[in-house]
């Protein structure tokens, strides 16, 4: 295992510990919304679950390790040019441990070194009376929003989290303020029952000073430290320089010099050459990927990670992602996939969709006898054939190009059911064509068909675009492969071909021998799919939106 794998599995381990801690301490505060005997119940629960031998040594380690991990990465970091929410996780995290210290010399140092009782109904009213309250608050929601993006970088490639995003973006939003709605319940709730006489005493005087020296001394020893880190970044990049161990990488536009030791990434970042990297530098999303030309000794071995992902888009030999690779000589650079600002691009992360194409059949035969005024009417007509049928069936139609138009499912709802809304879509079109084919025929001659390509799998969506012209669209392997299975269409004269995998997630029982393994234009792999001469061949697909 690779010293980076290690770190990154040590960050996650001790972060979700510290995640678990945060949850369960908020949940607590959110039953204070029931009342304060019910938040002082569940308090004696906590207290059993953290405040034992293995829990302690498991929490404050994990604490202990995470922050010196961050600051590592600190110390570590090559340049401060970042994606927005990776700076905001950065900044969050550091001003957490300032606004900890008081709260936890308040409250667990307190209990440990004068037996200071801590049950809500001491803690709360010291908080709320003292002026503390912004404090509390601002603490509670900088370690919930920490973790919360932590978690969300992680997972955010992964199936299930894309399915149930919004579940778990609602939770992100509703815990933090329930439990704020249960503190002031809970201060509101002491407060009317004047309940001073039964709340414990706070700390004496001396107490309460040594404690308020302890919580100074914590932020100032943290404080101290990330400035040691700072420092000594500034030390190492400052003697990298001086000993001239530089690197030169050639882009496209023009060539800069970076020490040894730094990320192409890295590089692109340090002197604002737009690069995309929309996983931030994970080995993760792909996007960051360049081709590289020069002496191959240049170039260290790829990493398990960055192995993984190369191998899943099927890159050429001579394409590394730049995040990873921090080359040792000269090399020439050249991003595969361009950046046309210093922004992070509108594109999203990779989801699962099911994307339809359809394409109008003997159009150009209609063309060649028709006037342009009489052709932007069909299309017209047929546009609204196919929008309409995909809105109804629970789809987006994204574009329209030419006599084609790209829809897509998924975007809201789980897969089997994007696959069935897509199946139940063809089925649409297909019925509304026919019912205006006798009045094509009457009025041009000619009667029109259609083929229509359907694939699932993985895609990046959101906007792409140039300055105020931009669209949404879907880019990846999958749409490709759909848009080459509409062309199918013709070769087998049906109209259309779904991929077996559309086919078995919708849930229809197709007869197995039917399928084919047909070879796609940049697939490495056959591809299973089945020719159906029309839609209304399957059996009926009820668009169910979710």
């Amino acid at each position: 295992m690779t010293s980076s794998l290690l770190t990154r599995r040590l960050r996650l381990a001790t972060g979700l510990i510290l995640f678990l801690f945060v949850t369960t301490h908020l949940l607590n505060h959110a039953l204070g919304l029931v009342s304060l005997q019910a938040a002082e119940h569940a308090r004696l629960l906590f207290l059993a679950l953290w405040r034992n031998g293995p829990a302690t040594i498991a929490f404050y380690g994990a604490l202990l390790v995470h922050v010196g991990l961050a600051l590592m990465a600190l110390h570590e970091r090559h340049t401060f040019r970042m994606p927005w929410l990776e700076a905001v996780r950065i900044v969050v995290g550091l001003c957490i441990p300032v606004l900890l210290a008081v709260h936890f010399t308040g409250s667990r140092l307190a209990h440990e070194l004068y037996g200071v009782d801590d049950r809500y109904a001491r803690v709360v009213p010291a908080i709320w009376d003292t002026g503390g309250t912004m404090r509390q608050l601002a603490l509670l929601v900088l370690a919930w929003l920490h973790g919360c993006l932590g978690i969300h970088f992680v997972l955010r490639h992964r199936r299930c989290y894309r399915e149930w995003f919004y579940v778990s973006f609602a939770a992100m939003v509703l815990l933090p303020l329930l439990a704020a709605l249960g503190f002031v319940n809970m201060a509101r709730e002491i407060d009317a029952i004047e309940a001073a006489g039964a709340i414990a005493a706070p700390p004496s005087g001396a107490d309460a000073e040594h404690l308020g020296f302890l919580s100074n001394w914590i932020v100032a020893a943290f404080l101290g430290l990330v400035s040691i880190a700072l420092l000594l970044r500034a030390g190492r990049l400052q003697r990298e320089r001086r000993l001239g161990r530089l690197v030169r990488l050639a882009y496209p536009q023009r060539t800069v010099d970076v020490p040894l030791g730094w990320s192409v990434l890295e590089a692109s970042r340090a002197h604002g050459i737009p690069h995309l990297s929309l996983c931030g530098g994970r080995a993760r999303c792909s996007t960051c990927r360049v081709r590289v030309s020069g002496d191959p000794a240049a170039l260290p071995l790829p990493t398990e990670a960055e192995l993984r992902t190369l191998r899943r888009v099927r890159a050429a030999s001579d394409v590394r992602l730049a995040c990873q690779l921090r080359p040792i000589a000269d090399i020439g650079i050249s991003p595969v996939l361009q950046a046309r600002d210093r922004e992070v691009p509108t594109l999203g992360s990779e989801r699962e969709v099911v994307v339809l194409f359809i394409d109008l059949r003997r159009w150009t035969t209609l063309s060649e006898r028709h006037l342009p005024h009489d052709l932007a009417y069909v299309l017209d007509q047929f546009f609204e054939v196919v929008g309409t049928a995909v809105r109804s069936a629970g789809g987006v139609p994204n574009q329209f190009i030419g006599d084609s138009v790209m829809a897509l499912f998924g975007l809201e709802q789980d897969v089997p059911t994007a696959c069935r809304q897509a199946i139940a879509a063809t089925q649409a079109i297909e019925s509304e064509i026919q019912r205006h084919r006798d009045r094509m025929r009457h009025e041009f001659g000619a009667t029109l068909d259609f083929g229509i390509g359907l694939h699932m799998g993985l895609a990046a969506v959101g906007e792409v675009g140039w300055r105020e012209t931009r669209t949404f669209t879907a880019v990846g392997d999958t749409v490709n492969t759909a848009a080459r299975l509409q062309e199918l269409c013709k070769v087998f004269a049906v109209r259309l071909v779904a991929s077996e995998l559309v086919i078995r997630t919708a849930g229809l029982q197709l007869d197995p021998s039917l399928a084919r393994a047909v070879d796609i234009r940049g697939r490495a792999e056959p591809l299973g799919v089945y020719a159906i001469g029309s839609p209304g061949e399957l059996p009926a697909c009820t668009p169910r939106r979710e």
